[in-house]
């Protein structure tokens, strides 16, 4: 759900890098012959990511000729994944790329792979491109399997190519009650056209963002009490008014560092809940 910057690493040379080192030398001639093929994947898949249209992308033209799908696999896997590899520096590169080293498709878990947005088993020429290859945590690679859109609207977010931290959507609603809960959901801006808005909230449930934002928000509103009450004071009117501040003032903080997260979402439910800030935190 965050942003990133498009890898510096150019798809012709992370190609030649993993190659480099072939020693089979038939294998070898038969990916260097390859190379216009990567090329042209590569400038197809970035003319449809910028018009959110990969599922446009016929499976047959991302298949080198010459060269198995099998065998690509197995350059990313062995001459890029693997450590002490040609193409291990770039996949080192992208594994850095995020900020605090956190995955940006769910933007709360530690980034552990790389996930391929569209699956090199349907693309193979891609398999090894750094413009469909994310940086993501475990969990997310997994919910996310090896299958390709068939609309605008069942594509998830690309973090290289949509950018949609400049508004707020993630919000988030109090669920009165011992314990206290909270329901997050996808509350999209006026300036999100329908397709915009829906691939958001496919992206919120292929991922399973609400659980997720759920369950680590939950401890989170528990520590409040004690900072809370002494906040709350006598209670009152303008104790449920410095609550509320101070609540605020946590959303504002989170929101600095990124428009979208689930604490700011957090505090800022939580201050426009009158429940809460009326001394719902002691129950």
């Amino acid at each position: 759900m965050w942003p990133l910057t498009p890898p510096k690493h150019a798809a012709d040379y992370t190609f030649r890098e993993c190659i480099s080192k072939i020693r089979n030398p038939d294998l070898k001639k038969r990916l260097a012959a390859s190379e216009s093929q990567v090329i042209a994947a590569d400038k197809s898949y970035r003319d449809a990511a910028r018009r959110t249209a990969l599922h446009e992308l016929e499976t047959n033209n991302f298949k080198l000729s010459g060269v198995s799908s099998a065998e690509m696999i197995a350059v990313y896997a062995n001459r890029m994944a693997k450590k002490k590899t040609p193409g291990r520096p770039i996949y080192d590169a992208l594994m850095l790329a995020p900020q605090f080293g956190l995955c940006p498709l769910c933007g709360q878990r530690t980034v552990s792979t790389l996930d391929h947005h569209l699956p090199k088993t349907l693309y193979p020429s891609l398999a090894v491109n750094p413009i469909n290859l994310i940086p993501a945590c475990g969990d997310c690679n997994k919910l996310k399997l090896d299958i390709a859109p068939n609309s605008s609207d069942e594509e998830t977010l690309h973090p290289y190519f949509d950018a949609v931290d400049d508004a707020v959507w993630l919000r988030a609603e109090v669920i009165e009650g011992d314990p206290i809960a909270l329901r997050f959901f996808v509350d999209s801006p006026n300036s999100w056209d329908l397709t915009l808005t829906s691939r958001v909230r496919r992206h919120f449930r292929v991922f399973g963002l609400a659980s997720l934002y759920a369950s680590h928000s939950a401890p989170e509103v528990s520590s409040l009490g004690l900072s809370l009450e002494s906040v709350f004071g006598d209670g009152g009117s303008e104790g449920e008014q410095r609550v509320r501040d101070n609540l605020l003032e946590r959303a504002a903080g989170w929101r600095q560092v990124r428009l979208n997260t689930w604490q700011g979402a957090t505090y800022t439910a939580l201050a426009e809940s009158p429940w809460f800030c009326r001394g719902g935190f002691l129950s």
